[in-house]
């Protein structure tokens, strides 16, 4: 007779829930390493946060200034003047 302590039911499902519990915690220990390493990418880059104004700003004036040479070229271009 077979005693409940090794029932081949409570052995499968307990290997499996352990199997479980492992997995999940390789999987948490992995995402956590993969976002401590995108901090560090950022950080090495020197990348600034979305808020920051000063370098928005900056880059808005140099689009603008660049899209502002595009046009004189193309007006230029239209009227036949040689750049």
């Amino acid at each position: 007779m077979i005693t409940p302590l090794l029932d081949p039911t409570l052995i499968t499902a307990t290997s499996g829930l352990i199997a479980i519990i492992v997995i999940a915690a390789a999987l948490l220990r992995a995402w956590n390493g993969w976002l401590e390493l995108k901090r560090q990418e950022l950080e090495r880059s020197g990348h600034r946060p979305a808020t920051d104004e000063g370098s928005t700003i900056g880059t808005a004036r140099i689009e603008l200034a660049d899209l502002k040479e595009r046009i004189r070229k193309l007006e230029a271009i239209a009227s036949g003047v040689e750049l």
